[in-house]
């Protein structure tokens, strides 16, 4: 049966406490965020979800032959309104960086502040290679063969070895067909990128790096250089999916941005 609202899972503190909602990467899920659950609860509401075809989130209608941002974004407006939410914190992983600034242009003053776990914010030559090369390879290799080359092209380290299989068991629940309708989203990624690179950042940010993130750090230095409303902070020796690998560190630089406020 088809599902008109996303997969979500609520963890309540109390009436008065703010709001916290999770929004994970491409091929991850609800379990990304295992790590954080402990960490924020005592402070906030906080609301997980499922992106379409991730996680439980299966079968969303109505159903769209290719995706762009904005049908993302409205499957996560849509709980939103759903569950009365009118304003919160988000938090977001990789390429979930990219959804948190485009619901901030779809509803402005809904995110009252966003923290950025190895967020994407430029297009480089080694994402766009990525980007082409796999809608190449998705002609030869299948799915799970593709996301495993590149999540170790992404974490090549030893010490990334957890992060890396945490986050292929999620992708597992991605079918074929549910992969090359996410790939579509790339048509319109690299332009997304470059407007949100230039546009004015008028939201309190907490960009999250590992030192060892080699695809995307050198992006988020420019990307809070340019922008005084972006702090950025680097875990030492901790690869792209940081609040994983190095989750007390990562949960103690976000409570701090977010309590400080």
């Amino acid at each position: 049966m088809p599902r008109h609202l996303l997969h979500y899972e609520i963890y309540n503190h109390s009436e008065a406490a703010p709001w916290l909602v999770f929004v994970h990467g491409a091929g991850g899920a609800i379990a990304s965020w295992n790590y954080q659950r402990e960490a924020f609860k005592d402070f906030f509401n906080l609301l997980f979800l499922d992106l379409r075809d991730h996680g439980k989130s299966k079968g969303m209608a109505p159903e769209h032959p290719k995706y762009n941002f904005d049908i993302i974004c409205t499957d996560i407006l849509c709980v939103l309104d759903h569950l009365g939410i009118s304003s919160a914190h988000f938090m977001s992983l990789s390429m979930g960086s990219v959804l948190l600034q485009r619901l901030d242009d779809l509803r402005p003053g809904l995110v009252e502040s966003q923290i950025f776990a190895g967020g994407v914010f430029r297009g480089n030559w080694r994402i766009h290679l990525f980007a082409h090369g796999g809608k190449m390879l998705s002609h030869i290799l299948t799915y799970q063969q593709l996301y495993t080359l590149f999540s170790w092209l992404v974490m090549p380290k030893k010490n990334h070895a957890f992060a890396r299989r945490v986050y292929r068991m999620q992708s597992r629940l991605l079918s074929p067909r549910e992969y090359l309708k996410w790939i579509s989203l790339y048509r319109e990624f690299f332009g997304v990128l470059r407007r949100y690179f230039r546009k004015p950042l008028l939201t309190p940010s907490l960009v999250v790096m590992g030192s060892q993130d080699h695809i995307f750090l050198d992006a988020a230095r420019r990307f809070a250089s340019r922008h005084a409303q972006a702090h950025l902070q680097i875990i030492e020796r901790c690869g792209h999916i940081c609040n994983i690998e190095q989750p007390d560190t990562f949960n103690k630089l976000a409570l701090e941005f977010l309590t400080a406020k």
